[in-house]
């Protein structure tokens, strides 16, 4: 070996490092001399240090300002040694930098979150607890809980998103116990502001919550309740846009305040962007519903950061934190000001972002971000992972899924890698256990996806997978989530069809009963909150690996192979999902999943 970024020998700090703080670098092999060459992301030159020679070893202590950096081995035949194979340096006639983020120094994550398990629920369609609703004209209220959510746009061709089935505040209330069952931690709340859609990502009034959800003391209960179970509350923070049937756009005149739609003297008119007055504005992704927010504008900014602003009051409530809405498109100043007001609030109140790729290198609208330097965000959404998995799962791909957690094992502070938000399903992507079918119907229309189910002669293989899935989920590195009902192996395409009501008295009792485990094996074992990871070994559908910590070390085993493997040790293991013991070796045979502990 030449150079490993993920061995301590050879990187003396792994993953993302912390600076002014110094670091050893060190790289093995019979050389003249090697220079460490170093690039910072947005500077048009490199700096060269020479590398100090020890026999076979070259050595380098640096330090480093914040920020993004790029670097490699310069030998003195014209090669380098840069990023190869299996993640590991290697001589090279082509130049593969290695990344470096350097964060803070004073850069925290709070502690309890490590180590727990999210819950997400899209409130309309998770539980209704009050039967009695008082539902404005323009809202359609579903008679049957059990129906499909309307998919098909109306007779002016609009889909509206404008029915609802009445999930409640109080549902959730209700349904505490049977969320803690799961082992979970944190409640992540889709949107539950005023506002006209279901979904409640067009805001109407940040500082209401939606009548048909609830009120503010029923929000209040459940904060509290939630916190009696050792369970917190996240909201969903959307700022880039609100609604344009809201307090402070009222293009449809349903708020008793001036719009900003409706007089260029409404003191909301600066927040928003007139191209044409009043009918052509910036839009998120062009939808009118969706007026975009100016988010440099001092007033606005004020409105959700300032002193008894929009994230001040209810982080004081005592939420556990905030996830941020499409928080690539927020300017890098409005997301540190977030930060800010959230842990001026609640020093342990959590931000985390909705990024889809690897949120330490991020370009977005032209500009590097600067998420995880210390003065932004927490965590992210963990997609880089979802899709990783999935691929896996699906074709045997343990490449993809092998360098996507070494990269982020090398790219993300170990803070944010081990409070990484990690999700196989969520609102906005189809369900996990659809997914997995692999049934994916060329040209279907919405109709005809709404009406396709896995059929029961296939549903055991594909919830194995989802088995399978659900495992690497919960005991790699970061915080698994469970969006609601995957639980019990709810279906559904994309939006609004994995958006369907939980199915009461339906559920799949044996995946239910999957989960359980894993929230027993992430609540017993301490490797998972925040213990080294180990790669043991990985081939075609096969992906072994350990966690550990000082007090425990588990090793997980996922073959979705046609394949049988044997694995030697020297003491006697006990198979967890089998509960079984295992002396001196154990078979993973075919299309099995493996959780081996020492038996002590």
């Amino acid at each position: 070996m030449i150079y490993n970024p993920l061995d301590k020998f050879y990187k003396s700090q792994t993953g993302a490092v912390s600076a002014d703080k110094l670091i050893t670098f060190r790289v093995k092999g019979n050389f003249d001399f090697v220079v460490f060459v170093l690039h910072k992301d947005g500077e048009n030159f490199d700096s060269r240090y020479s590398m100090q020679k020890k026999g076979d070893i070259f050595e380098l202590d640096i330090t480093f300002n914040v920020g993004l950096y790029y670097y490699r081995f310069d030998l003195c035949n014209g090669k380098t040694i840069g990023l190869g194979n299996n993640y590991l340096g290697e001589i090279l006639d082509y130049i593969s930098d290695f990344q470096l983020t350097v964060y803070d120094a004073n850069y925290s994550v709070p502690e309890w979150f490590y180590g727990g398990i999210i819950y997400q629920i899209f409130p309309d369609r998770f539980y209704r607890a009050e039967k009695e609703k008082n539902i404005p004209e323009y809202k359609v209220l579903h008679d049957n809980w059990n129906d499909t959510p309307v998919y098909e746009p109306n007779e002016y061709g609009k889909i509206l998103n404008n029915d609802f089935f009445g999930g409640d505040l109080k549902g959730i209330i209700e349904k505490l116990d049977y969320i803690k069952s799961l082992g979970v931690t944190v409640i992540y709340l889709n949107p539950i502001f005023k506002a006209y859609s279901n979904h409640r990502y067009d805001t109407g009034n940040y500082m209401e919550i939606d009548p048909l959800l609830g009120s503010i003391d029923e929000f209040k209960q459940l904060i509290n309740k939630a916190s009696v179970l050792g369970v917190k509350i996240i909201l969903d923070g959307v700022f880039n846009h609100t609604g344009d049937d809201s307090l402070y756009f009222n293009k449809y005149n349903r708020y008793p305040t001036v719009g900003a739609y409706q007089s260029k003297d409404s003191k909301y008119y600066s927040w928003y962007n007139f191209t044409k007055y009043p009918d052509k504005y910036d839009s998120w992704w062009g939808i009118e519903t969706l007026p975009a927010i100016n988010e440099q504008n001092e007033d606005y900014v004020n409105y959700i950061t300032g002193k008894e602003g929009v994230l001040d009051y209810y982080t004081k409530l005592g939420i556990g934190g905030w996830r941020l809405d499409v928080v690539d498109e927020l300017p890098s100043s409005f997301v540190k000001k977030v930060r800010v007001a959230v842990k001026n609030a609640s020093y342990n109140a959590i931000v985390i972002g909705e990024v889809w790729e690897d949120a330490s290198n991020k370009i977005s609208y032209g500009a590097r971000r600067e998420y995880l330097q210390g003065n932004e965000l927490d965590s992210v959404m963990n997609y880089p992972l979802k899709e990783a998995i999935i691929s896996f799962i699906k074709d045997g791909n343990f490449k993809n899924l092998s360098n996507t957690i070494k990269e982020q094992l090398d790219h993300y502070p170990h803070k944010t890698l081990h409070a990484l938000m990690n999700l196989l399903s969520t609102h906005d992507t189809a369900r996990l256990i659809t997914v997995l079918s692999g049934i994916e119907p060329h040209g279907a229309t919405k109709k005809q996806l709404a009406e396709t189910f896995i059929p029961e002669d296939k549903i055991e293989q594909v919830k194995f997978k989802l088995k399978c899935a659900s495992l690497l989920q919960f005991t790699l590195c970061g915080v698994p989530s469970i969006y609601y009902g995957d639980e019990i192996g709810m279906q559904g395409y994309a939006d609004p069809l994995n958006r369907r009501t939980y199915p009461w008295g339906k559920e799949d009792l044996e995946l239910l009963s999957w989960y359980k485990f894993l929230g027993e094996l992430r609540a017993k074992y301490s490797a998972f909150t925040q213990g080294e990871f180990v790669e043991i070994f990985a081939d075609i559908g096969v992906y072994v690996f350990k966690r550990a910590d000082e007090n425990s070390e588990v090793l997980i085993a996922v073959n979705i192979s046609e394949n049988e493997y044997q694995f030697q040790f020297d003491s006697v293991l006990t198979e967890l999902v089998t509960n079984t013991d295992h002396k001196d070796f154990y078979n993973l045979t075919a299309k099995s999943c493996a959780v081996l502990v020492k038996n002590k």
